[in-house]
């Protein structure tokens, strides 16, 4: 036997053996299939990754709508309680008034005008004590957001949009304006 005849008989391992049609067209498929599922795999995960970005800002926006609503619940409720007392504060300012009202008529000596003259000043601790105080106005320059012009008077010496006179006074709730002062202001 010649060397030729030797290479012949050789075996030839069956992955370098000729493919049959079938065979060939089966391996293409697996190949295709191969790769169209690595570029599905890619797609796949950014849908995925951008369905949990979703999740998280949905989240993230639900978070910061229930802060908004606790803070804002808490402002209603601190406003509800520090504005509690208004309806009855001014109930109690008109029967104040009339109460100073009588006091500018008050006899000179009278024992008992002193004594109500005592109880008005306690009843005013009592609203001051309640954080109602009283709108400083004769003498200081015109506010509309504290004072109602009712009238204007010319009066000598005294510039243009200072208050001269109070017919009514006005009074503050924690800083709240509950009845503003009702006065004459010069021209």
């Amino acid at each position: 036997m010649t060397n030729n005849e030797d290479m012949n008989k050789q075996e030839v391992p069956e992955e370098e053996l000729p493919e049959t049609e079938d065979q060939a067209a089966e391996d293409a498929e697996q190949t295709a299939g191969t790769e169209g599922a690595s570029e599905e795999k890619p797609a796949d995960e950014a849908k995925e990754a951008a369905a949990q970005e979703a999740e998280s800002e949905r989240y993230s926006r639900l978070f910061a709508e229930f802060q908004n609503y606790k803070r804002r619940t808490e402002k209603e409720k601190s406003d509800l309680y520090a504005y509690a007392g208004e309806k009855f504060a001014k109930g109690l300012l008109d029967v104040i008034d009339n109460f100073e009202r009588a006091m500018d008529a008050k006899p000179e000596g009278d024992k008992f005008a002193d004594g109500m003259e005592l109880i008005l000043v306690q009843l005013k601790g009592v609203l001051e004590k309640n954080k109602v105080e009283e709108i400083k106005a004769l003498g200081e320059p015109f506010d509309p957001n504290f004072h109602n012009a009712v009238m204007t008077e010319a009066v000598e010496g005294t510039e243009s949009g200072i208050v001269t006179r109070v017919m009514q006074k006005g009074y503050t709730l924690n800083g709240k304006v509950i009845r503003p002062a009702m006065v004459a202001v010069s021209q």
